[in-house]
């Protein structure tokens, strides 16, 4: 039987491999150490571990190898987000949402009930909605969902096959030696530490086109086209231009890990500003654009 959602959670999946554990508490404990006994244990008792029937599990419950159990993710004292997401456009298939800065599209980390995905479940009740794609959390702007099971692989291939015009502003610094429009294209790869790319030898796998929409003294607002869609792509390809965002915390260098604490007062000035495909349901042209706005600062 489908598991249910809670609170905008869906259920997380673990099999039972032959092993030793004379019952579930002690399976879950040393399988997954980041989570103590205690907080297993009240996770147990509030009935938020399932079995494959959907049935409560119990702290004395015999293991039982072969079967899977079912859980949902909960983050004891979940930091707050000072913003919530708004929403651009919903029917019955699609829903678009404008993003704030700081946000994940998807529960992970230290966020869960604080992610896009959870707020717009709770907000809306539709249980089968997914992130078409994904932004980072640091950028903010537009996210596309798909609320119907049955359109979901027409709306994925749109951005298998590259049929999705993307559109991106971003801040940085300017150099009035660069010429614009330009094309940039590199071969990305997973850096050090891990959660950075870089650019390394070989062929491209990724394209930025980059244009220049206006200056103000030092700084200026560019118009970032991806035709690929690689992690920190226009991050990494500005800043191989010498042109590094404003607000970055990873590139050129990092300084700040993904788990310290948040600096609100300074975002991330990159946004999905516009996203344009024809609609593979209807047919039609469909375009939308962000209600957001970057930051120029005079320099």
């Amino acid at each position: 039987m489908p598991i249910p959602t809670r609170n905008g959670v869906g259920p997380s999946c673990v099999s039972l491999p032959p092993g030793p554990w004379p019952t579930v508490l002690d399976f879950l404990v040393e399988r997954m150490p980041d989570i103590s006994r205690e907080e297993w244990t009240a996770r147990l008792q509030d009935q938020s571990v399932l079995n494959e029937q959907g049935a409560p599990v119990t702290a004395a419950q015999a293991y039982t190898p072969h079967t899977r159990l079912f859980y949902y993710r909960h983050i004891a004292n979940e930091p707050q987000l000072p913003f919530e997401a708004s929403i651009v456009f919903e029917d019955e298939r699609l829903l678009v949402a404008d993003k704030p800065h700081f946000m994940a599209v998807m529960p992970a980390g230290r966020y869960v009930q604080q992610s896009l995905l959870v707020q717009l479940k709770n907000r809306t009740g539709c249980d089968d909605l997914v992130p078409l794609h994904r932004i980072d959390r640091e950028t903010a702007g537009l996210v596309l969902f798909g609320k119907r099971p049955e359109d979901r692989d027409a709306y994925h291939a749109l951005f298998r096959n590259q049929q999705i015009h993307k559109t991106y502003h971003a801040v940085a610094p300017y150099r009035p030696e660069l010429v614009w429009p330009r094309v940039h294209t590199s071969r990305l790869v997973t850096g050090d530490p891990f959660f950075r790319m870089q650019e390394a030898p070989g062929p491209a796998n990724s394209e930025t086109r980059i244009s220049l929409l206006r200056h103000e003294g030092t700084n200026a607002l560019y118009q970032l086209e991806p035709v690929s869609g690689k992690r920190h792509q226009l991050r990494v390809h500005m800043m191989a231009l010498g042109l590094p965002l404003e607000g970055d915390l990873f590139y050129p260098q990092v300084l700040r890990g993904p788990d310290e604490p948040e600096d609100f007062s300074q975002p991330l000035q990159l946004l999905a500003q516009r996203i344009h495909f024809v609609d593979p349901v209807t047919g039609q042209d469909t375009a939308f654009e962000s209600q957001l706005h970057l930051r120029l600062r005079l320099g």
